[in-house]
């Protein structure tokens, strides 16, 4: 039977790459404005660059930015993009459509909920604060409660002991197979693909898939 949901949050409770284009390009504006010299397309194709090779959530983006295309770094052009960034952020930032009313209805089956995130702990938090639906989770496992990404098996071994349940009482959703579904599957968690997410046309081995995450109060799976 079973009991708990451990959800993925980016691009499965909010769409996050759609969120960080947003920002990025009102970021890029801001500096430009400031004084920056370079066209808005060049400019994101270096900040890009950088977040491939860095990674998403790296809180010093915009310092090693304009170091690579400006040779250092000028606080009001750095000041005009950390302002921009936050603003368009706060503004967007809400989960899918259907998210709060399919979390409501969970919790009225009994669900607990959890989430496990390769966001750091603090940024996750904010995220489901910003996003009001924070209450609706018992557990929020980050990444540096066990120092290891997925697909790596920690983070959810982690979710099953803090939940005290068994791999088999759960179900994994995420929109990335190669992370969210492997690391889950390893253990026995049984897996639901949100085929909406950022991993629309991923390849991989899951249980059931879902196109909206209201999908999930159809499923017979619990």
């Amino acid at each position: 039977m079973i009991k708990a949901i451990i959800f993925d949050l980016d691009n499965t409770l909010i769409d996050f790459m759609k969120m960080k284009k947003i920002t990025c390009e009102e970021a890029i504006d801001a500096m430009i404005d400031a004084g920056l010299n370079i066209s808005k397309k060049k400019a994101l194709e270096e900040l890009y660059k950088i977040y491939y090779d860095v990674g998403l959530e790296d809180p010093t983006i915009f310092q090693k930015f304009l170091i690579k295309v400006n040779g250092k770094i000028d606080y009001k052009i750095l000041a005009s993009a950390i302002v921009a960034y936050r603003q368009a952020r706060i503004g967007f930032l809400h989960p899918y459509p259907g998210t709060k009313q399919t979390l409501i209805r969970l919790k009225e089956k009994g669900m607990k909920l959890a989430i496990v995130s390769d966001a750091p702990k603090l940024k996750a938090w904010i995220r489901l604060i910003n996003m009001r639906i924070d209450d609706f989770f018992d557990i929020v496992v980050g990444l540096e409660d066990t120092g290891k990404a997925k697909p790596s098996e920690l983070p959810f071994k982690m979710v099953l002991k803090q939940l005290d349940l068994n791999p088999e009482e759960c179900i994994m959703v995420g929109d990335r197979p190669e992370r969210d579904m492997k690391g889950a599957k390893a253990l026995g968690i049984k897996t639901c693909f949100a085929k909406y997410g950022y991993g629309k046309e991923a390849k991989g081995d899951w249980d059931f898939e879902i196109e909206s995450i209201t999908d999930l109060l159809k499923t017979k799976h619990f």
